[in-house]
């Protein structure tokens, strides 16, 4: 009798070792391993967040002749094409005059300041007043005081610097912007609140808009007054009126020119001390431009204390003479007196546009007039578009009503502003007519505008705009679904254990084939031995 062996192949034995405890467990452990590092994988690279940097503020204070106004700014702090998208949160008028009026006592400025500033910082997140950036620009009010009294415009200057460096935000700096600054930053803020820079596409995002011309800016200030237009080459101009602004990535060549000293403050000042100079009396002084039964008395240092009335000076000058300047309501003398505010006689036997001496391109394209224009306008119910006549027919109307009927037909009554409603719409007239040549045609494509969609057309917001081409943009930020030390420490850890899952595998095959071989070889020499 005798016993028959047969051998096992080896993929038997291999299968019969994995069907053990240990190595069950070690597969499984593997198996499980590697779908949790799939698993992880796919959901921190495709259940990524994208979240926008958030906000940057900015803000500016337009220090004007008249008037300061602080205006806060905000815009996404990734930008477009290297300039941020601003707009306009919030608007503060400093109460007072302008910060040139206290040439002699600039220690006194900070104490008008004091009320805007502490309402802006309500408007501001408190975790971003130090990377606020505030920026003071003072316009020509403050360039003629440098003019007058370089000392005292550096002390004002000086006392706004001291004041800031204990505000909470980023003090860039107080400065006098030129008039050409002035112009160009208008012009951006006019073009840019009215779309011609940038617009929303079908998918939100924003585009240059196709086919759009840009629009031509008109400043009317109290001490000097800006005009701002795109223009091609012209060879007639003088290259440092021709400025190129860059904006979201185009560049547009700019015609700029500032008048010093024909805001509609100076201008007047100028109108009354000519008034005076052809007076026969010295003391009273017929004024055409004031209404019928309206009076006032005005110091002589009121009339001279300018830069802009210098030469106008009587011989035997006294700040402190009282001059009385009655009205008569004459619309048609005023409108004659007041042509003789303006240099046309230099201009004569030349067909281009010219004023004060200076040429200009003829205008073309539509306009935007803001400032002094469009409160002259509206106080003679006119705003936005309309026709040269209607304007003429307007001003006739209110300059032949006597003072006491004008508060009823003014919204808002000022004596200092009413009183000179008549003379501004004359001044605005040869300003717009004989000096930067409108036509009747051309005049209707002037609109008379204060702000559009709740932002005040100024200088300001076209100074923010340039300033952020110089702010670095910061980038988008990805929220993770895990964050990247826990996502590390997973995919380690589950790294390791298939790893070792997988060693401990291949070494228990191992040893269980060298074992099964070794008992085969046992067996097979049993059998050969029988």
């Amino acid at each position: 009798m005798f016993s028959v062996l047969t051998r096992q192949p080896c993929e038997q034995a291999g299968l019969r070792a994995l069907s053990r405890t240990p190595a069950v467990v070690a597969l499984v452990v593997l198996l499980l391993s590697i779908v949790v590092l799939v698993t992880v994988t796919l959901i921190q690279t495709h259940h990524q967040e994208v979240l926008l940097p958030g906000l940057k503020y900015g803000i500016v204070l337009d220090a004007g002749s008249s008037r300061t106004t602080v205006y806060v700014y905000q815009w996404p702090a990734e930008k477009e094409n290297n300039t941020g998208v601003v707009s306009q949160t919030y608007k503060c008028s400093v109460k007072g005059s302008g910060i040139s009026s206290y040439g002699n006592n600039p220690q006194d400025v900070p104490k008008a300041f004091e009320d805007c500033m502490q309402k802006v910082q309500e408007q501001i997140p408190a975790h971003l007043h130090g990377s606020t950036c505030v920026y003071l620009g003072a316009t020509a009010g403050m360039r003629l005081l440098r003019l007058q009294n370089e000392t005292a415009a550096n002390e004002v200057l000086a006392s706004i610097q001291n004041y800031f460096q204990s505000q909470p935000f980023d003090f860039r700096g107080a400065q006098i912007i030129s008039g050409q600054e002035e112009g160009i930053y208008g012009w951006i803020t006019a073009n840019y609140l009215m779309g011609n820079f940038l617009e929303k596409d079908l998918w939100h995002m924003w585009a240059h808009p196709n086919g759009v011309e840009t629009t031509g800016a008109l400043d009317l200030g109290g001490a000097s007054t800006q005009i701002s237009f795109a223009v091609g080459e012209t060879a007639e101009l003088n290259t440092s009126d021709i400025v190129r602004v860059s904006l979201y990535g185009y560049v547009y060549p700019l015609y700029t020119r500032s008048f010093q000293c024909y805001g509609r403050n100076e201008a007047e000042k100028r109108f009354l001390a000519m008034l005076l100079q052809n007076s026969t009396t010295k003391t009273n002084v017929i004024n055409p431009c004031y209404p019928r039964d309206y009076s006032t008395s005005l110091k002589g240092g009121h009339v001279f204390d300018s830069p802009c009335t210098e030469d106008l000076k009587p011989g035997r000058y006294d700040p402190n003479d009282t001059i009385t300047f009655e009205g008569t309501g004459d619309p048609l003398l005023c409108r004659v007196k007041v042509a003789s505010l303006f240099a046309f006689k230099a201009c004569r036997g030349r067909e281009v546009s010219c004023f004060d001496g200076i040429y200009q391109p003829a205008v073309k394209g539509s306009f935007v007039a803001f400032a002094g224009f469009f409160y002259t306008a509206s106080a003679l119910n006119l705003t936005g578009s309309f026709s040269l006549s209607t304007f003429n027919s307007s001003t006739w109307d209110f300059c032949s009503q006597n003072w006491g009927q004008l508060p009823q037909l003014l919204p808002r009554f000022d004596e200092a502003y009413a009183r000179s409603y008549c003379f501004s719409a004359h001044y605005i007239y040869h300003l717009l007519v004989s000096g930067y040549r409108f036509t009747e045609d051309t005049w209707p494509q002037i609109c008379f505008k204060k702000e559009v969609e709740n932002s005040s057309i100024a200088w300001s917001l076209g100074y923010m705009l340039s300033l952020t081409n110089q702010i670095p943009a910061e980038m988008p930020l990805v929220r993770l679904p895990l964050k990247p030390p826990t996502f590390m420490s997973t995919m380690a850890f589950f790294t390791g254990v298939a790893l070792l899952s997988l060693a401990f595998l291949v070494v228990y095959l191992y040893m269980s084939s060298r074992k099964q071989r070794r008992s085969q070889h046992v067996l097979d020499h049993t059998v050969d031995s029988e």
